[in-house]
């Protein structure tokens, strides 16, 4: 699945023609539009939505079960790019046993302020399907807003979007933010083929190793996250090297003081 999605994305590219070729070299419309990490910001919890069955919902009201919060900004009618980052998050979210609405919450939230919440409800039966787990009717949430909340909600996260007249549809980059439960932004991961550790290791450090097993806090241990890219990388190569010249420098020793015995013992005669 996740080979379709990466050959997904070059088609999707390739078929934008020159629309796909400025958003890969930042020209015309995607010119600017790189996502600026905000961490450690206060998301504006009082913004309002409205969920996929129509109901008016805060952003606070998912945070209120102290769970971490992921979220992802696409628009519903986009034609191409969005559906492929939803099916690299559903193949993600599957291949952790953190469970939507027990180990965290999921908003999916469109910044395209004409989105309806029919069309919101479709997106949802769609992945729910796709995901095919328990969890996904309580904890995955696909919600719409006005213009203003828009504004808001992305100017917070640091996601830039820009309409392409040529192409009709937005020209935008991909990211996932996850949330503390308090709702201040812990981590980014960028691309649309995010490896299930990293998120589950987001996931963690965002509740502060309440959630989670034993494993989970080891493999901290082990990883650390590089802002730069979005990603964990192995860490414990860091400690495989200082043990190898611990090593090499433990058995220098040693063969220098095996050499140097002989010498101790005739002058000691």
């Amino acid at each position: 699945m996740r080979a379709t999605t990466l050959a997904a994305m070059i088609l999707v590219l390739c078929a934008l023609g020159a629309s796909g070729q400025d958003f890969l070299s930042g020209k015309g419309p995607a010119k600017g539009l790189e996502i600026e990490q905000k961490l450690d910001t206060q998301l504006p919890l009082d913004l309002t939505f409205r969920d996929e069955a129509g109901r008016q919902v805060k952003l606070g009201d998912y945070f209120q079960k102290g769970r971490p919060v992921v979220i992802t900004l696409v628009y519903f009618s986009c034609p191409m790019l969005c559906n492929v980052v939803l099916d690299g998050l559903t193949a993600t979210i599957a291949d952790i046993k953190m469970q939507p609405g027990k180990d965290y919450e999921l908003l999916t939230i469109s910044f395209d302020h004409r989105d309806t919440t029919a069309l919101a409800l479709e997106k949802k039966k769609l992945y729910s399907r796709r995901y095919g787990r328990k969890g996904a009717d309580e904890g995955w949430h696909f919600l719409t807003t006005d213009e203003e909340t828009v504004r808001r909600i992305t100017a917070a996260l640091g996601f830039r979007y820009a309409w392409d007249p040529k192409a009709q549809q937005f020209a935008h980059g991909t990211m996932t933010a996850v949330i503390t439960p308090e709702g201040k932004v812990s981590r980014y991961l960028f691309g649309i083929d995010n490896p299930a550790r990293d998120l589950r290791l987001a996931i963690v450090e965002a509740g502060d190793g309440k959630i989670g097993s034993p494993a989970d806090a080891l493999l901290l241990l082990c990883y650390h996250y590089d802002p730069a890219t979005g990603t964990y990388s192995r860490y414990a190569m860091n400690f495989v090297r200082v043990g190898g010249v611990a090593t090499v420098a433990a058995l220098a020793g040693f063969i220098f003081f095996l050499s140097r015995r002989p010498r101790d013992m005739e002058t000691g005669a």
